[in-house]
């Protein structure tokens, strides 16, 4: 049943804008595990300042009010590439924040699919924040701990807020650790495959070189895009993405936690991990000015957990165990660095390639994020 104290205006006014981020320091006040985005790539991320996403999609954003108060937040989410590459009229729904409170949460999704429905669109899906290759899914397991650095947290009432609505589950993603002590037991175990690997294909492995940074990027995420077409959901990154990302990572990338694998001078494969900067993003409260920047990007290798954002190979070369190659070469490195943990993460639960390759290797599943489904009317749902 609809609350007449809700009202759910859409994002206008300065004001507004200061709300909707202010909205989730007040939530999570209490809260030891939460870490602050970064001010700046929020406002970019949202469409209030310029992001290379804006030339592919639309960000709606909403407030929520009960006795003007603000109680919960959302964004409604076009990507039109999305809709293009899988010949869909699909809409998403992001950066959700709420009280645990049903129909705060209810005024939130009525407001996005008013919005979506306005442009043609009434299947709905979501986390995303804003799409794939951000920060997506609903954290729904190892609530025990903080993100690592570009992965989502909120409470676990928000599970039954989004499905209480009637979204019911479209895709599982994992996170995976490892961690030092375990490597003793591990390296011998898989040591052997390695070596069989380079026989067979005469692997070259290097890390990526900042002197060489745009075209050694640009090889990595060719790599990801050609090797990810298969992952569910995937969508490849676009040229100006790739152009954009390569000037936020250049001064967080460490070159030893990144490594090119190639066959007869061809990267046929790459992993890229950077340090978890999260603990000094919430040190710093998300802000990099005036002098936050020096802090997060100070003394690196003081860090001690790894997340390898992505370890992926060409699909003639999978199947082969060059991703295992390519993990393995980080290790002196990482170790080098003082790294303790390394988190994988985001595994798809459909990838059993990398699922198993995991497993073995002895890394442990220990958080689990969702995506949901909203289904669409029938006439709505596919294009013909």
């Amino acid at each position: 049943m609809a609350d007449a104290n809700i009202v759910v205006r859409p994002v206008h006014s300065r004001a507004d804008r200061r709300a909707f981020m202010r909205f989730a320091w007040d939530l999570y006040r209490n809260d030891p595990y939460w870490v602050p985005p970064l001010r700046g790539e929020f406002k970019r991320l949202v469409g209030w300042k310029y992001h290379p996403f804006q030339e592919i999609g639309e960000v709606g954003t909403f407030l929520a009010y009960r006795n003007g108060q603000v109680v919960g937040r959302i964004a409604g989410i076009v990507n039109h590439e999305h809709n293009r590459h899988f010949k869909e009229r699909r809409g998403f729904f992001g950066f959700f924040e709420c009280i645990d409170d049903q129909a705060v949460a209810g005024a939130l999704f009525d407001a996005v699919r008013s919005w979506l429905a306005e442009r043609n669109l009434q299947a709905l899906r979501g986390p995303v924040n804003p799409s794939f290759n951000y920060e997506i899914g609903l954290l729904t397991e190892g609530f025990d701990d903080s993100p690592t650095f570009m992965m989502t947290y909120n409470p676990p009432y928000y599970a039954r807020l989004i499905e209480s609505y009637g979204f019911a589950k479209a895709h599982e993603l994992y996170a995976y650790l490892g961690v030092k002590k375990d490597l003793d037991y591990q390296i011998p175990r898989i040591g052997t495959l390695v070596e069989r690997v380079n026989e067979m294909f005469q692997v070259k492995t290097r890390p990526m070189d900042k002197r060489r940074f745009q075209a050694d990027l640009e090889t990595f995420l060719k790599v990801y895009n050609d090797s990810c077409q298969h992952i569910w959901g995937f969508v490849p990154i676009t040229r100006k993405e790739i152009e954009w990302m390569a000037g936020d990572l250049k001064h967080l990338i460490i070159p030893e936690l990144t490594c090119v694998a190639e066959v007869d001078g061809k990267a046929i494969g790459a992993v890229f991990g950077l340090p978890d900067y999260n603990p000094r993003i919430k040190a710093i409260d998300g802000r990099l000015f005036p002098f936050g920047f020096l802090k997060l990007l100070s003394k690196k290798h003081n860090l001690k957990r790894v997340r390898l954002i992505s370890t992926n190979v060409v699909p003639e070369y999978q199947k082969w165990g060059i991703g295992i190659v390519l993990l393995v070469s980080l290790i002196p490195k990482g170790l080098a660095l003082g790294m303790e943990e390394a988190e994988f993460s985001w595994v798809s639960e459909a990838n059993t390639l990398a699922v198993g390759s995991l497993e073995k290797g002895g890394a442990r599943l220990y958080k689990k994020y969702r995506l949901y489904d909203l289904a669409a009317t029938e006439h709505m749902a596919k294009v013909e």
